[in-house]
């Protein structure tokens, strides 16, 4: 399974996702992670706060933001977007996406609220309450992604 995150510029949510699934199923070999922006901002590095929250789950991060493109689709099984407007945009975008493309909150199940606020500008604490809030997507993710494992067979 290949799973994309998207947000906007790729430098808050999707590469704190990436990395904490990439952390989760690091011992896995049938689950692959990458994450991209809907936009490139050029010269954008990943938010500081990104980094420090990331270190605070034990995770280096040395990743620089990319752009969602074609080989990213190609690569991927499952597109997993921050808000409803990201999923949107790569659907728009990328036709060969419509079937793939969820947000996360959605494709865990979660109605109350299908966007993960973005934190870019805020304090260090609105940083830690996003990651946390995708801690808890992200293993409902795995449970989910190992379910449907298991039910295949």
């Amino acid at each position: 399974m290949r799973v994309l995150f998207v947000c906007t510029g790729n430098t808050c949510r999707s590469p704190i996702a990436e990395a904490l699934l990439r952390q989760k199923v690091a011992k896995l070999d049938n689950i692959e992670v990458r994450s991209a922006g809907i936009l490139k901002f050029p010269g954008m590095s990943t938010s500081s706060h990104t980094v420090t929250v990331l270190a605070e789950y034990g995770i280096q991060c040395t990743r620089q933001p990319q752009g969602i493109n074609r080989e990213l689709i190609a690569w991927t099984d499952l597109i997993l977007t921050m808000t409803k407007f990201h999923k949107s945009m790569v659907i728009f975008r990328f036709r060969e996406a419509i079937g793939k493309t969820f947000t996360l909150q959605e494709f865990i199940g979660n109605k109350d609220s299908l966007d993960i606020s973005d934190p870019v500008g805020k304090s260090l604490s609105i940083y830690r309450q996003c990651a946390q809030e995708i801690d808890r997507a992200v293993d409902l993710l795995l449970q989910k992604l190992e379910r449907e494992a298991r039910d295949r067979l």
